[in-house]
């Protein structure tokens, strides 16, 4: 039986302190009740531990990433190559290539 039986109304259902002084709440032993409480504050102590775990597993992942990204900008991700020429005189040689290289005129549009 639900309580939606000792409620008059249609719209707002209302039920008042005489009605629900007399229905039966069946609960459990006091000692179960006891267990329960133990057994969700366990649960939540174990909830509480993880979710701090995530929150610095998720902290070391973004120092993780910052310390990967300066060893990659240092080149010390990947052993060098003593012969390979350092990156400013790749970059001073691809600048040249870029000056000495003719441009592309640009023609105009065929009118229509």
């Amino acid at each position: 039986m639900t309580l939606e039986a000792f409620a008059p109304g249609v719209a707002q259902k209302n039920i008042n302190l005489n009605t629900l002084s007399g229905v039966f709440v069946p609960t459990p032993p006091l000692p179960e009740q006891r267990e329960i409480v133990r057994r969700i504050e366990t649960a939540f102590a174990k909830i509480d531990r993880l979710a701090a775990e995530a929150a610095k597993a998720l902290k070391f992942l973004g120092h993780l990433d910052q310390r990967i990204l300066a060893k990659a900008f240092a080149g010390e991700l990947v052993p060098q190559d003593p012969t390979d020429e350092p990156a400013e005189a790749l970059l001073a040689r691809i600048g040249a290539a870029r000056a000495a290289a003719p441009k592309p005129k640009r023609g105009r549009k065929a009118r229509t």
